[in-house]
């Protein structure tokens, strides 16, 4: 299922755009934030994302080989709606992933876990994400960990 659009999204976007983040170069510190998420966590994907009005674009990821994907595929569209930390244990058994083709079909994303990326304003512009081939769960320690470099993201941009 699809997202729907945030609250407040003509603000987002602008906020987003603010950051002239979308489609720059890889840079060192944010690939070694996605690998640290990812062993942190014992992850094989971590992502650093931007959500525009039509993709969420990729600043830096391990372990998915793309650059973007299509917002109506996007699980982290749905972490900029509620704004905190969404993990999905088990994607095949959340109504909202049923038909999404990453999770149905290759690359078989069936665990999920993403922290907003919060603008000084209180707005979401991206996330930064986790995720596996099998279902699991974070611990506590885990998931403080993705807020903690959720926000170390947004003070290096």
């Amino acid at each position: 299922m699809k997202a729907d659009f945030h609250p407040r999204q003509a603000e987002r976007l602008a906020t987003l755009r603010q950051y002239q983040i979308l489609d720059t170069p890889r840079e060192r510190e944010f690939d070694d934030i996605v690998n640290l998420a990812a062993q942190i966590c014992g992850a094989p994907i971590s992502v650093i994302n931007f959500i525009d009005a039509e993709r969420q674009w990729f600043k830096a990821e391990v372990g998915l080989g793309a650059d973007e994907t299509p917002l109506d595929a996007s699980i982290c569209a749905h972490v900029i709606l509620q704004d905190e930390l969404m993990e999905i244990p088990d994607t095949l058994q959340d109504e909202r992933m049923a038909d999404n083709p990453l999770c149905t079909g290759e690359p078989n994303l069936r665990f999920y876990a993403g922290a907003p990326l919060t603008a000084p304003n209180g707005l979401p512009i991206g996330t930064l994400c986790i995720l596996d081939h099998k279902p699991r769960q974070l611990t506590e320690l885990q998931r403080e960990s993705l807020r903690v470099l959720s926000r170390t993201i947004m003070r290096d941009l």
